[in-house]
């Protein structure tokens, strides 16, 4: 949900258009409802519908934890999920009078300033254990990871390395949480999550239009003229690919199945360049001379 206009407030149940009584059960269907058609697989190239997809997404990350949803419900926390006013504890001031950083949102700031004013008995009843903060990280992974789903261990910034399941049609920009891999309460309750927000790396081989891909393939002039098959190499493995007698240069054969691993999967597209295997074949020169 970040790039928004300064200033600007965000509020998760306008963005998924529920209620402020709604049901888990209303807010996951409002949001499988418009992750379905905002989702950038629909809309390729669209920057403002894969915008508004972060933010759908980033509604939903408050509205669909019943913890989170709570904390916003008593302005405790922003649109962003980021504490509000002074709802931190351990860190600072921000020029937004927002009080970020330290141990957690579990501390109270006041609460030293009202013991050494009033004594103990000025301290706030302890809330009970509450969980951990959550971290983010900005992870990178291949193309192909992307395309096709997997899972990888990543080193994270605290040295640590996590095994992660990377789900196929992931897009630069989503985020990927891990339970319980934050960092620990310190008042005895759940550890916070990891949340990964993915860089995905651009392929030299193939390029992505929502979930199918494009590619080019060099053929020889006989194998155009003639017929035949050849090897294409996807993002899942190499393949066959029959080139029909009298294939042109700019001419697209598909491959049904061989895009983006999501239900139903893309497709990838081919499109053939004729090359020369010798441009210097006497036969040839002969051939296209006439004689």
């Amino acid at each position: 949900m970040r790039g928004e206009e300064p200033g600007l407030v965000l509020d998760p149940y306008s963005i998924l258009g529920v209620s402020r009584s709604a049901s888990e059960a209303d807010i996951k269907k409002a949001f499988r409802a418009k992750a379905k058609t905002l989702h950038p697989d629909q809309h390729p190239g669209d920057k403002a519908k894969e915008e508004e997809f972060k933010r759908l997404n980033g509604a939903f990350e408050i509205l669909g934890d019943p913890e989170k949803r709570a904390k916003f419900d008593r302005g405790e926390i922003d649109g962003d999920g980021n504490p509000k006013g002074f709802g931190g504890g351990g860190g600072g001031f921000t020029g937004g009078g927002r009080w970020e950083g330290g141990a957690g949102a579990q501390g109270d700031p006041f609460e030293d300033i009202l013991s050494g004013m009033f004594g103990s008995g000025a301290r706030r009843r302890n809330p009970g254990p509450q969980k951990g903060r959550d971290v983010r990280y900005r992870v990178e992974i291949a193309f192909e990871d992307a395309v096709t789903g997997a899972r990888r261990r990543m080193a994270m910034a605290d040295g640590s390395a996590l095994d992660v399941n990377i789900p196929a049609g992931m897009i630069s920009g989503q985020t990927l949480r891990l339970k319980s891999q934050g960092q620990p309460s310190p008042s005895g309750g759940p550890p916070g999550d990891a949340l990964l927000e993915v860089d995905v790396l651009p392929s030299t081989i193939w390029t992505r239009e929502g979930k199918d891909l494009r590619m080019a393939l060099s053929v020889d002039l006989r194998t155009a003229i003639l017929g035949g098959t050849v090897d294409v190499r996807t993002p899942s493995g190499p393949v066959s690919l029959k080139i029909p007698a009298g294939t042109n240069t700019g001419a697209q054969l598909r491959l049904k199945g061989k895009g983006v691993q999501v239900v139903p999967p893309g497709d990838l597209y081919v499109r053939i360049e004729i090359v020369l295997s010798d441009p210097r074949d006497d036969g040839l020169r002969r051939w296209a001379e006439g004689r």
